[in-house]
């Protein structure tokens, strides 16, 4: 349900989709059987309703269609009459038509808003005809809803899961030295990529197509890291549509999907409307990995970025990817990932399982470090403390109290990196990063979460540390002595380039608390989380990077690391 006052986050344990029924479009004739237009793609429902596939069969069929064109949508399930047209609202897609075929109902919906050939008046009144809503209809929810779960259909067939025969093991990498300078990940994506990426989301764009253009796009990222001065080399996340939620596309049985489309899943998708305007998100392109069956990772999820990426630098790489917790949180969708597994901890094992075999393959492509983003580890700690609201991906899976939530965490992270080098290993944690405006983030210093950040088994600790919002570095003073620390020395959602004298006080201070030999420095956090959300342009990206650049010659001169 949907939290307090102020807070985006929700959970998907909804039962119903409270749509804005309008007692005077009571139909006042006959419903016509025809549409008065020909789509351009038609599928058939069955019985589903919106809260129990049919808007996945949607997003397959509507996705690679362009704006303006038609789908034809064929239910037998009357919840639909009423909920069909109030996704159409929220999502901007065009409710062109409504007939009823038999016991069937059928809709056209246009792609986006409707563009419309001239009409004969007969045809103009059967399109704007009123959607009925059947008297004393009720959802057909609960009980049904096993026998939804069994026989629902897919978007595509069930993928085999492919479970390597032998794991490859690590290889040796470019070492990373002490003060090294480094982005956290994401990188501005040019305007080109940013339609390139949603062709190929939405089906308009072969993959070999698409690769090529993103290969561009990384050289131009590459190359504005290289005049800046870093040390190890990011792709920019250039192909994601977002930081996390892009494996969704990428494994077996699981589907991206606009955030949008989980409105039927949420107690009150006003209010999640909403909230999600209020904190700048694009939901309408934010998409969100909604699990259809068993788990499987049948091709690479980011060894192809790192593999272009060692093409362009010699030095070190690192790649960052969704951690367990994120990824368990994110795909935990009642009413959909429990088609395939009967509890958050089933599907848990399974993100464990895909996750471990890409470490393997990316250490073993000789990958200095493979850092694991989990940010929605503040929202656990602050989400329900803190009068600011938090979005990110994760926060709209359901979560327990905050010590059963961090213990689940920490026995995820641990599980994926067993036996694998620490030093090739690290952890991303900060507040948000969807929206220049610090006042929405999340605020609290480290303090709640140091027994996991203690014992979690990765050899480097990337923290968002340079926004006021995270309170005071010194809480991390304990952490163990065999640690790195990344500190985040410049605010990525500032206008402005941080002077380079206030850098080096800052990386100081850390060095005061943690020395020299352990210390990395980054930004707080990426340029650009969200792809068609960027926080700063590419060119003030590579003006902050060259300032810590700078800051980093100045502290290896002055500590003896030249």
């Amino acid at each position: 349900m949907a939290q307090g006052r102020g807070s985006s986050e929700i959970t998907t344990n909804s039962h119903a989709f409270r749509s804005r029924k309008n007692p005077s479009l009571e139909p006042k004739q006959p419903m016509p059987d025809r549409h008065p237009y020909q789509p351009a793609d038609s599928f058939d429902g069955g019985d589903l309703d919106c809260g129990n596939g049919l808007l996945l069969l949607i997003r397959k069929h509507i996705d690679p269609l362009t704006s303006g064109q038609l789908l034809e949508i064929l239910s037998t399930e009357a919840s639909v009459v009423e909920d069909l047209p109030a996704w159409c609202r929220l999502t901007g897609n065009d409710l062109v038509s409504h007939v009823q075929q038999g016991n069937r109902n059928s809709f056209l919906v246009s792609k986006g808003p409707a563009s419309l050939p001239t009409e004969t008046p007969e045809a103009a009144e059967s399109a704007a005809q009123p959607e009925p809503t059947p008297a004393g209809k009720k959802k057909r929810r609960g009980k049904d809803h096993a026998r939804r779960k069994e026989q629902a259909p897919i978007t595509q067939p069930i993928a085999d899961v492919v479970i390597p025969a032998r794991l490859p093991d690590p290889q040796p990498a470019a070492p990373i030295a002490p003060l090294s300078v480094m982005g956290v990940g994401s990188w501005p994506r040019p305007a080109w990529l940013l339609r390139a990426l949603n062709d190929h989301l939405e089906g308009r764009m072969a993959d070999a197509e698409f690769a090529a253009t993103a290969d561009d796009a990384v050289r131009l990222t590459v190359a504005a890291q290289q005049r800046a001065g870093v040390d190890v080399f990011t792709d920019g996340e250039q192909r994601r549509d977002n930081y996390a939620s892009f494996v969704g596309g990428l494994l077996d049985n699981c589907q991206l999907i606009p955030i949008t489309d989980l409105l039927p899943y949420v107690d009150d998708p006003e209010e999640f409307e909403r909230e999600l305007r209020a904190l700048d998100v694009p939901a309408g392109k934010v998409r969100h990995p909604a699990v259809f069956g068993p788990l499987g990772r049948s091709r690479s999820l980011t060894v192809h970025e790192a593999a272009f990426l060692a093409e362009l630098t010699d030095g070190p790489v690192k790649v960052a990817l969704p951690g367990p917790y994120l990824l368990t949180r994110t795909m935990w969708m009642e009413c959909i990932s429990d088609r395939a597994y009967d509890t958050r901890e089933a599907l848990a094992e399974d993100v464990v399982r895909v996750l471990r075999e890409e470490l393997h393959f990316l250490l073993a492509a000789g990958v200095s470090l493979v850092q694991l983003d989990e940010p929605v580890l503040t929202e656990v700690v602050f989400g329900g403390t803190s009068n600011n609201r938090s979005f990110m991906c994760g926060a709209l899976g359901e979560k327990r109290e905050p010590g059963e939530e961090l213990a689940f965490a920490e026995s995820l992270i641990n599980r994926v990196v067993a036996g694998l080098p620490q030093d090739r290993l690290a952890l991303h944690v900060c507040r948000g990063n969807w929206t220049p405006d610090e006042s929405v983030a999340l605020a609290g210093d480290y303090r709640p979460l140091l027994p996991l950040l203690y014992a979690v088994r990765v050899g480097t600790l990337l923290l968002e540390t340079c926004t006021t919002r995270a309170g005071d570095e010194a809480v991390l003073r304990d952490l163990s002595a065999d640690r790195r620390i990344g500190i985040g020395v410049v605010n990525q959602k500032t206008p402005t380039v941080e002077p380079v004298e206030q850098i080096v006080a800052k990386a100081e201070k850390a060095v005061a608390l943690f020395g020299a030999d352990r210390l990395l420095l980054t930004p707080d956090c990426g340029f650009a989380t969200f792809a068609d959300n960027p926080i700063a342009s590419a060119a003030l990206a590579e003006r902050k990077l060259a300032a810590i650049s700078q800051a980093a010659r100045i502290l290896r001169r002055r500590h003896g690391l030249s």
